[in-house]
């Protein structure tokens, strides 16, 4: 039954983890065009262009944070959804050990990883009956980050610096604006969002991550929330959090919105957030052997359109060279803004590391070291060595609890994410002085270029994300947004744009009856 089922989920995962859809091309490469020159939004946007082309040119991982596998199924009455769901697991172990998705199925009482992205819950398949022969399978890969950015608000509630939110479309409006301002760089800016309004606490976050399978030039069959997502697409742009919380023009590429029923005594807003790295595909596969007949989203026939006609991060003579390990002078010569080149020894080190670092003493000397808040996708190499095939940051802020401490623990010079970190860490770098380096989001293949090879790993019972990888970095781009004088891009953006978020609160859109 259905013998080429398996290799047509494979080719679409691989596909959607690699490559992205044309509209999503098409909306990034607009807010390339829409940034100034010279500007770090233009700065992190070149450099993602150059990672989305990257990418599909060595059908390697766009971001090195794959995701949750979520797939909608439609299958013909009858089909055999047991076995279909069986293949599905089959291929994305099978995608898993090519390299083509990172293992990030973790048992979250025991912390062991699968190894293979299989596991209770992992990945999410949703099945639905349709009145047709073919099968259609479509696929979302949303990371941890953006994924920690989703949001959920019951109304009426008070939302900082927009005021009461009501049971109306202005409440849900001021939803999905404090929504898209709370993310700030830490879902890797520009994003899309899905959003429900209605159902349950559990139906709702399902409706607005459904939402994110539409194209972002679609338009929504309902006028009202037609109306809504342009409203909000006409104005969040306006909020100044720019391409990775650097401040810019698009903070949004897409606003999708759908509505359910829900309880006279709940309202629910859902937000869905997605970041730039926007993998989302389908296809149409033939009813009996189960060999693709059409691909959703994109056309194979259309030559992709290459983001970038040149390379995407230009040099300017500016950048500060550092090598690790760095002194204290050098450190504190440093101040918000610069952008460094990064050469020498760094180590990556995530959850699972600062937790393991807070209690223990680490497998190597991290005195002047860099410290690289990444999961990166690693390939084992024929004489035993290892490979990273994609290596961009990872949201540093889930690390605040521990960062200044290990910092002034073990003299470590720099820390390296994305989004930014706290006040307890800023705190520690001036005290300790040390700086933050916010690369990328996402860029992994970029910045795997940047690596020129791995010299060990420890930790590796943590699974291959979460150990500590010993790399050997070759001018890796980066910019300084927290220095040791008690600076912080993050905080002064945050600031600036709450400021704009305020002058948003204006009611723009007419309200619905509320409820006697």
């Amino acid at each position: 039954m259905l013998p080429s089922f398996f290799d047509s989920v494979v080719a679409l995962i691989i596909k959607t983890s690699t490559d992205l859809p044309p509209d999503v091309r098409a909306a990034m490469k607009h807010a390339l065009h829409t940034e100034e020159d010279g500007t770090r939004a233009k700065q992190a946007l070149n450099i993602i262009s150059q990672n989305i082309d990257q990418a599909a040119e060595v059908e390697g991982a766009i971001c090195q944070d794959t995701g949750m596998p979520t797939f909608e199924v439609k299958t013909p009455v009858g089909a055999n959804q047991i076995l279909l769901k069986k293949q599905i697991k089959e291929a994305i172990a099978e995608a898993t050990k090519r390299g083509k998705l990172r293992p990030n199925s973790v048992d979250s009482l025991t912390g062991e990883n699968s190894g293979n992205n299989l596991g209770p819950g992992t990945p999410v398949i949703h099945f639905e009956q349709w009145e047709r022969d073919d099968i259609e399978v479509k696929l979302l890969l949303k990371g941890g980050g953006c994924e920690n950015m989703n949001a959920q608000y019951s109304l009426p509630a008070e939302l900082p610096h927009l005021g009461r939110a009501d049971r109306t479309m202005e409440g849900v409006r001021k939803c999905i604006l404090h929504a898209v301002w709370n993310a700030q760089g830490k879902g890797c800016a520009p994003g899309a969002i899905g959003v429900c309004v209605g159902g349950d606490r559990t139906s709702g976050y399902v409706a607005a991550k459904q939402q994110l399978f539409r194209s972002l030039d679609d338009l929504n069959p309902d006028s009202r929330l037609a109306d809504l997502e342009a409203e909000i697409m006409r104005t969040v742009n306006t909020l100044g959090v720019g391409p990775m919380g650097f401040g810019g023009r698009i903070s949004l590429i897409g606003c999708k919105v759908g509505a359910q029923n829900r309880l006279p005594a709940s309202f629910f807003v859902s937000v869905a957030y997605d970041c730039w790295a926007y993998r989302r595909l389908g296809v149409t596969l033939d009813g009996t052997t189960g060999a693709i007949k059409e691909w959703i989203y994109r056309d194979p026939s259309v030559p992709t359109i290459l983001m970038m006609d040149q390379a995407g991060f230009k040099r300017t003579g500016k950048e500060v060279a550092l090598r690790a390990p760095i002194d204290d002078a050098t450190i504190r010569s440093l101040k918000v803004g610069d952008v460094v080149l990064i050469s020498g020894p760094a180590y990556t080190g995530r959850d699972a590391v600062h937790h393991h670092l807070a209690s223990h003493s680490p497998p190597v000397d991290l005195n002047g070291g860099v410290i690289y808040h990444c999961g990166p996708v690693v390939a084992k190499q024929a004489d035993g060595g290892w490979k990273v095939t994609a290596a961009g940051p990872t949201t540093s802020i889930r690390e605040e609890p521990y960062q200044a401490d290990i910092i002034g623990k073990y003299g470590i010079r720099v820390v390296m994410g994305k989004g930014g970190m706290g006040p307890k860490t800023l705190a520690g770098l001036k005290e300790h002085g040390a700086v933050y380096l916010n690369a990328i989001g996402g860029a992994a293949q970029f910045y795997a270029r940047c690596i020129d090879r791995v010299e060990g790993v420890s930790l590796l019972e943590f699974g291959t994300p979460e150990a500590m990888w010993h790399l050997q970095l070759r001018d890796f781009p980066a910019i300084v947004t927290m220095d040791a004088h008690g600076n912080s891009l993050h905080q002064d953006l945050e600031q600036e744009s709450a400021k704009r978020l305020a002058e948003l609160a204006t009611p723009a859109l007419p309200a619905v009856a509320e409820e006697a």
